[in-house]
């Protein structure tokens, strides 16, 4: 039997989730209503840069970062603002909201299209030192 293809799977979870502009998550984020998180890997970061004021939680890492019980649990995660995701081109991200959201998450999101779509909004970024 062969393997589901991950589209798929990123589709699926895009049904289930809440999308939201790079506009929509700034405003929020600017607000305080919501803390952007950087899901990507730490080498992307350093090549493409980082949004601003966002809080890096690797998407190995994301679960065990936000179970309050976790040895591993990050405070910064906590409490009643929405978390809103975001990698490179917003599947990871789809799928981590979604897999927050059968943790019993209700206050997460994503940002649609991901850091690409940030940086082609001509919203914020910091660019890597040197580049």
């Amino acid at each position: 039997m062969p393997i589901r293809p991950v589209k798929e799977l990123v589709a699926e979870a895009k049904a289930r989730i809440t999308t939201l502009s790079p506009e929509e998550a700034k405003a929020q984020a600017d607000s305080g209503d919501a803390l952007l998180v950087d899901i990507r890997d730490v080498r992307e970061l350093k090549r493409e840069g980082r949004v601003p004021g966002a809080f890096h939680a690797p998407r190995g890492m994301l679960e065990f970062w936000i179970d309050p019980t976790s040895p591993y649990h990050k405070p910064e995660l906590a409490g009643d603002r929405t978390l809103i995701l975001f990698c490179a081109s917003a599947w990871r991200s789809a799928l981590s909201a979604d897999a927050l959201q059968n943790f019993g998450m209700t206050n997460v999101a994503e940002i649609g299209g991901g850091f690409s779509a940030w940086r082609d909004a001509g919203l914020p970024v910091e660019t890597p030192e040197g580049g």
